[in-house]
């Protein structure tokens, strides 16, 4: 595995993070602000990731 596809490894594991806590919502309090921020993190570190493994392509 190159580095490149390390990375995009990386970046879709991130964004499977991202997904898993995004929906893992209470069902009275919905979600909550923390799982918000938290997730979007994931979602730009993911973007980060995937964008700089195609560019190193």
């Amino acid at each position: 595995m190159g580095f490149a596809s390390g990375l995009i490894a990386i970046g879709l594991f991130l964004l499977g993070g991202a997904w898993s806590i995004f929906r893992a919502d209470d069902p009275v309090k919905g979600r909550t602000p923390g799982q918000l921020v938290f997730s979007g993190v994931l979602v730009l570190a993911a973007a980060l990731a995937i964008a700089s493994g195609i560019l190193r392509f």
